[in-house]
């Protein structure tokens, strides 16, 4: 009798304070929101006063209108000079979205390569005496700028796609592994022996205990891991990366084509973004009580 009363008096005050959390949220949201926005516009603002008073040559720096033009063009059929009637597909016979596309079609089997092999390494390193052993030879391997070996993976496999996606999954598997290894050995020591004392076996204890402790801190490693794959992307791309959207805009620095250039630094940026936000909303849903303990 006495706890109704109390659950009823207090029911809407707890739904007053959620409603006060979530109109606060929606404040913050929005304020955050039009920051973003007044940045930009004043960044964009800046950018085509700097251009169309002249003060940079359009070889430096194009105006926002040239990058657009060059967006555009990339991404429809065009002449293939003023005045001809020849009629060209994009760039390099490709759309920009091709190219783009091209580019995570690689990222995605070298970053699905370093997580296939990274987080079952990564488990038995943080578990047995392999992580002693092999740990300064990852660290090794992970300090390694990929332009230092780009050219021996070349001579190994040739300049298809095989040396490319071999050089994203150099960039990506070392962090993987490491976070994995990391995150392993932070896993409670109790739990372990309160799952082996319940007569868990080893490899049940590693798949009911330390494999779900230890998810948050892997899928961190391979969003970390994907970022410096996406940031790898123009290097694995040099050497006949068409269609790609690192190798366009590799070549179109070598024809000194700044706009192109500068339309494929932006098109990269966002993808990253793009990326990044899908990776945070896949570990919200894989793992949604983190940050909640």
């Amino acid at each position: 009798m006495s706890l109704t009363p109390t659950l009823q008096r207090a029911t809407p005050r707890d739904r007053d304070v959620a409603d006060t959390r979530r109109r606060g949220a929606r404040r913050t949201r929005a304020r955050r929101t039009a920051l973003h926005v007044t940045t930009f516009v004043v960044l964009l603002a800046t950018w085509w006063v700097v251009t169309r008073a002249g003060l940079v040559r359009p070889l430096f720096l194009p105006s926002p209108g040239d990058v657009w033009d060059a967006f555009v063009r990339a991404n429809s059929d065009h002449p293939v000079s003023a005045g001809s009637d020849r009629i060209v597909r994009g760039e390099q016979n490709y759309y920009l979205w091709e190219h783009l596309v091209a580019s995570l079609q690689r990222i995605a089997a070298g970053v699905g390569g370093g997580i296939l092999v990274g987080v079952p390494l990564g488990l038995v390193m943080g578990t047995t005496f392999l992580g002693t052993l092999l740990e300064p030879y990852l660290n090794f391997l992970r300090s390694l700028p990929p332009l230092a070996y780009i050219g021996l993976l070349i001579v190994w496999f040739g300049i298809g796609d095989t040396s490319k996606v071999w050089l994203l999954f150099l960039a990506a598997f070392p962090p993987i592994t490491m976070a994995t290894m990391a995150s392993v050995r932070g896993v409670r020591e109790d739990q372990v022996n309160a799952a082996l004392s319940l007569g868990a076996r080893r490899a049940q204890t590693v798949w009911a205990v330390v494999l779900p402790s230890t998810l948050p801190d892997v899928l961190t490693g391979i969003r970390v891991a994907t970022g410096f794959a996406w940031t790898t992307v123009v290097a694995a791309e040099i050497a006949n990366g068409i269609p790609g959207i690192g190798g366009l805009a590799y070549l179109a620095g070598e024809q000194l084509r700044s706009d192109l250039v500068v339309a494929c630094i932006f098109v990269i940026g966002l993808a990253a973004i793009v990326l990044d936000l899908g990776l945070k909303s896949l570990e919200r849903a894989l793992v949604p009580w983190r940050g909640k303990a």
